[in-house]
């Protein structure tokens, strides 16, 4: 790419907010507990139909916590003893969640996991589950010696007014006195928590002029090396985790029950994903075959470029370059099609070309796939998408 054009898309991309595109965390401040808890806890737990099983614990502590000292432990059919045990590793930041899940659970469950395990998250209703430190029990769910019949298909989240663990394995357990319980299959509060009323507490993280702060005073390619270095490491779906995720990011806000499409702003119902007329699938804004990354996960499956569209707007798409005229298309007012580009409606121009700017950024030389942006259409199966000019505009 000309370097003047490249230092030209940075700073444009700056201006208009790199938020839209490259994940910037929450700067919003941190809900803080009247009092914090004095360790980890467990905070949800998920025995449902099949596989859907999952065990959330909670840091409503002030600091973050490294969590090698940590495991849980399942105490199956009334045993006294461990039947198994899973370390925990990484690091909790103050206010966030470890969810721990079995890999045959729903993809809700899984889009919300971070740790995957068969054995001790393969629990039933009536099995106990222990939290240690150092070996030493801090929360337990169920009666460790007993089996018990109060925690069977249900979702369990514990009460906002709760910031200590039960540490006393054997004692009776009343779910009813520490937990709100919801019916089987209740997924919808997985990932975070509630302390002290206080509301969901948002994932504590660095503000945006912290995040960025390595890269400042840096132009042209370093500046975008830089940038590539900072937003790199994101989290990864399979393809099929994809769906969930755009039911949650192109979600109506006049109707909670749709999904809102690129190209035609189409409101339209959730349920009807798929690849049928009258469905929206997933349309890759940088064309798939443009480095025939296909839908691998990375590229293929990365939800900043990802977006819902009508099938057959996204069919007359296909994998068209950007650029501006041509005629016009069907079910989709505003959009011009020629037989090499693309024009989005107006209201969408801006999206369209920070993602494409962000795809430009994220996957570099070290990624299984460089992209690059460049001033032409017709790219086909090239790694290049266009046009830079057009999309600068």
């Amino acid at each position: 790419m000309d370097k003047r054009l490249w230092n030209k898309s940075v700073k444009a991309l700056l201006s208009v907010g790199m938020a839209a595109s490259l994940w910037v965390p929450s700067s919003q401040m941190t809900v803080q507990a009247a009092a914090p808890a004095s360790d980890l806890f467990i905070s949800e737990y998920v025995e449902g139909s099949s596989l859907n099983k999952a065990l959330e614990i909670y840091n409503g502590t002030s600091a973050s916590i490294e969590l090698s000292p940590y495991s849980v432990a399942l105490y199956a059919n009334g045993s006294t003893s461990a039947q198994s045990e899973i370390a925990l590793s990484g690091t909790v930041a103050s206010g966030d969640t470890v969810v721990l899940y079995n890999s045959g659970a729903d993809s809700a469950i899984q889009y919300e996991g971070d740790l995957q395990n068969n054995s001790v998250i393969n629990f039933n209703g009536d099995d106990a589950l222990v939290l240690e430190k150092d070996g030493t029990p801090i929360d337990s769910i169920g009666q460790v010696g007993t089996r018990i019949e109060n925690a069977k298909d249900v979702t369990l989240v514990r009460n906002p007014d709760i910031r200590d663990g039960d540490n006393v394995v054997d004692d009776a357990f009343d779910p009813s006195a520490e937990w709100i319980v919801y019916p089987a299959d209740t997924f919808e509060h997985l990932g975070n928590h509630t302390m002290d009323g206080y509301g969901e507490t948002p994932v504590p993280a660095p503000a945006p002029s912290a995040y960025y702060e390595t890269a400042d005073g840096l132009q042209g390619t370093a500046l975008k090396a830089e940038l590539h270095e900072i937003i790199d490491d994101h989290r990864q779906l399979s393809y099929s985790q994809v769906w969930d995720a755009l039911k949650i990011t192109d979600e109506d806000p006049n109707d909670l029950n749709n999904v809102l499409l690129l190209y035609s702003g189409e409101s339209r119902s959730k349920s009807l994903n798929g690849g049928n007329v009258g469905d929206w699938n997933r349309e890759h804004t940088w064309a798939k075959s443009h480095g025939s990354f296909g839908t691998a996960m990375g590229a293929g499956t990365d939800i900043h470029h990802l977006r819902p569209t009508d099938v057959q707007v996204n069919g007359l798409r296909g994998n068209l370059d950007f650029d501006y005229g041509g005629a016009a298309v069907r079910g989709c007012d505003g959009c011009l099609r020629t037989a090499t580009s693309w024009e989005p409606p107006d209201e969408v121009k801006g999206d369209v070309a920070r993602m494409l700017f962000y795809m430009a950024v994220r996957y570099e030389s070290d990624d299984a796939v460089d992209l690059e942006l460049n001033d032409q259409v017709n790219n086909g199966s090239t790694p290049y998408h266009g046009k830079i000019s057009t999309l600068l505009e």
